[in-house]
This record gives structure tokens, sequence and C-alpha cells, in this order.
């Protein structure tokens, strides 16, 4: 066997080995999504997402998952079987990828004002309309996710809530808030959030139960709300995980251009392979 052939022969199975691996990962991805759609309540219990917003996550990790385990079969079966236009299609779908991510990093990096004034108007729409329509409460309670995890009330600050007319209390002791911005450390009760379903908040003290709702709660004036509006908390955690998010999003281009090579070499030369095959025949 010549170098060449050898050299062909580490790309076919190099190019086999990581796709059964990426196959095996869709596939632990999209058992998770259906896993997480049979038994929603004890994830709800667990993770602490309503069943609305659990669901469509749940249903992006299923179709998350298909794509992953397709695109893979595609790679491992043109690599194994040498098959010239499943390993073109790979390719294609591949540099495909690779082109809407670079457009997206380019769109989010010079359209950057643009999208944070549409996510201002899409979170503030939410908080206006909260509760005003008890069938569509997706995008609430993923904001009540939202702000229970990063410790944040409002888009600019806890003022946001404190507007919204449906929400005014008569009480000049408190304000109705979201239980989401409920400060649980400034009465040193905690432990209650890791005890109860979020966001049926049961055991928040006598000023932090909720009257009419079971995700409104009545807090003492200026006291036990989270004081930071989320745009400041999103700034600081994007900060904070800068470095990760690059690094994650330069392995993912890097691990796509590696398979781009592989497969395109592979593809490129299978004609020496079927001229060698034809000379043994």
């Amino acid at each position: 066997m010549s170098a060449q052939d050898s050299c062909l022969s580490l790309i076919k199975y190099l190019l086999f080995v990581f796709n059964l691996f990426f196959f095996v990962l869709g596939s632990l991805i999209f058992c998770f999504g259906i896993w997480i759609l049979i038994d929603k309540t004890s994830f709800v219990s667990f993770v602490g997402l309503s069943f609305m917003p659990l669901q469509i996550w749940s249903k992006a990790l299923a179709i998350s998952g298909i794509l992953t385990m397709g695109l893979a079969l595609l790679g491992c079966v043109g690599a194994l079987k040498e098959f010239r236009c499943l390993l073109g299609l790979y390719f294609g779908t591949l540099l495909l990828l690779f082109a809407t991510q670079i457009t997206l990093g380019i769109l989010i990096s010079t359209q950057k004002v643009q999208l944070e004034r549409k996510v201002e108007n899409v979170v503030l729409k939410t908080i206006q309309t909260y509760r005003a329509h008890p069938e569509e409460t997706a995008a609430e309670e993923s904001w009540d996710y939202v702000q229970f995890q990063l410790r944040c009330c409002g888009w600019n600050s806890p003022q946001d809530w404190f507007r919204i007319p449906s929400l005014r209390s008569n009480e000049s002791r408190g304000h109705r808030v979201p239980c989401s911005c409920y400060n649980s450390s400034a009465t040193n009760d905690s432990a209650i959030f890791d005890k109860i379903p979020f966001p049926q908040f049961s055991g928040l003290g006598q000023l932090a139960r909720p009257r009419h709702n079971a995700d409104i709660c009545l807090v003492p004036a200026n006291s036990y709300i989270y004081r930071e509006g989320c745009a400041r908390s999103l700034q600081k955690w994007l900060h904070n995980n800068l470095i990760s998010i690059v690094g994650i999003c330069l392995g993912v281009g890097l691990l796509e251009l590696s398979f781009m090579t592989l497969s395109i070499f592979l593809c490129r030369n299978l004609d020496h392979v079927y001229d060698r095959l034809a000379r043994y025949r």
C-alpha cells in the first residue's frame, strides 16, 4: 500500500470515527429532549422553568439532535462506503452552516444597537402585557426565569413593573411584582427557593405572599426586590463569559473547517481509490 493510500485510509476512518461520535451525541441530545417532553413535571421542579418554555426548549433539543444525527450519518456512510455524492452533500451542509454562523456573527457585531433595541422592545412589551392573556404565557414565564436566574428585576430597573396598571397595589406598604423579582437573600430565606417549584412561590413570608395570582408577590416598598435591571445583568453576564463564548464559537468553527477539509480531500481523491480497485480487478 502506497503512502497516498495510507493517508486516504487514515482520513476515511478519522472522518468516520468523529462523525460516529457526533451521531451518538445527537442521539443523546434527541433522547434528552424527548425525556423532557415525557417527564415535564420532574424537570419543572428541578430546572425551575414552567411547562410552556420547557416544552419549547425540549422540542428545540429534539430537533437539534435529529439534525446532528442526520449530518453525522451523512459523514459516516459517505466516508466508510466512499460515496462521493454523500461526501459532497456532507461538505455542502457544513459549508452552509459555517456561512450561516459567519453571517450571524457579522450581523450581530454590525447591528448591535438595533438588536439591543429590538430585544428591549420585546421585553418591555412582555412586561406591559404581563398576565393580560392567560393563554399566552410562554414569553412571560421565560422572562420570569431570566429574572430569577440573573437576580434582576425589570429591563432597566424595577420601575418597569411599578408602571404596569394591572400590578399597581392599593396598599401603600408594598409593591406587586412578579415573584421572580423577590430577593430572598434580603430576608435570609433563600433556602425556600430550593424547596418549591418556580414560579409557584408559596413560603416567602407574610409580605411576599401572592394575593391574587401565584406568580405575583406583594413585597414591602423599597425593599426585598432586586435593584438591578436585567439589561445591566445581561451585559455583566456576557462580559464575564465572553472568553468562553468566543472560545466555543471558534472551536465549533475550526471543527467544521476540519471536517470540511477532510471530506473534500477524500471526495477529490476517490478517483485514485477507484483506479486502484480497477487495477486489482
